[in-house]
């Protein structure tokens, strides 16, 4: 069973916490956590690029000059995709590139990755993480005491209003809570720093 440190806010070591072996010593799956990751990726993007094809820009409506006898090539439209300011081919209309993966692949994904994490001891467990006031310089400070640089992400068990807020503006730092994780997010930090009731939390919804 995998095992990990756990710090407090200070940055001090007060123990050691056994991983559960379902959710964080799995065989991590490379081409499921891949499709989790295209799937996230698809479904941020807003899908608004447009362009006008030739039925659709303005003029172009008279054959510029006759079939036959001018010696140019022949053409019936000045909005010809080739011309200046003319159609695009095949452009780009609004669309929705969403799309969905099954609930047991969305789960392996997310054991896959933090997994990841576990094997690679970037998974960081604090035993009571808590702000009293919003206070940015003092996250901070919690941060370089566990020597956190880069890019983390911060899972609270329920949603923490003080650590929200106290994070917010440190760059590379996400926050959210343990029932709402993406194996994107989790693999594109460089330390996983998780309460120990979220920790618990994580290890009873995906065991």
């Amino acid at each position: 069973m995998p095992t990990t440190k756990m710090y407090n806010m200070a940055g001090e070591q007060v123990g050691e916490i056994e991983l559960s072996e379902a959710v964080f010593g799995v065989e991590p799956n490379e081409a499921v956590l891949h499709e989790a990751v295209k799937n996230y990726l698809a479904n941020q993007r807003q899908g608004t690029q447009s362009a006008l094809t030739r039925g659709e820009v303005s003029g172009g409506g008279r054959k510029p000059w006759r079939q036959k006898g001018t010696g140019r090539a022949r053409t019936g439209s000045i909005r010809a995709p080739h011309w200046t300011h003319g159609g695009v081919v095949f452009a780009p209309k609004p669309r929705d590139y969403s799309y969905t993966i099954n609930k047991k692949a969305r789960r392996l994904a997310l054991k896959s990755a933090l997994s990841l994490k576990a094997r690679s001891s970037d998974i960081i467990v604090i035993d009571d993480l808590k702000m009293d006031a919003i206070k940015t310089k003092e996250f901070k400070q919690f941060l370089d005491a566990v020597e956190v640089s880069g890019k983390a992400m911060v899972v609270t068990a329920e949603p923490k209003e003080n650590v929200i807020k106290s994070a917010r503006n440190i760059p590379g730092i996400k926050t959210t809570i343990a029932t709402i994780l993406s194996p994107y997010d989790i693999i594109n930090c460089d330390k996983f720093i998780v309460d120990e009731a979220a920790l618990r939390r994580i290890e009873e919804v995906y065991a």
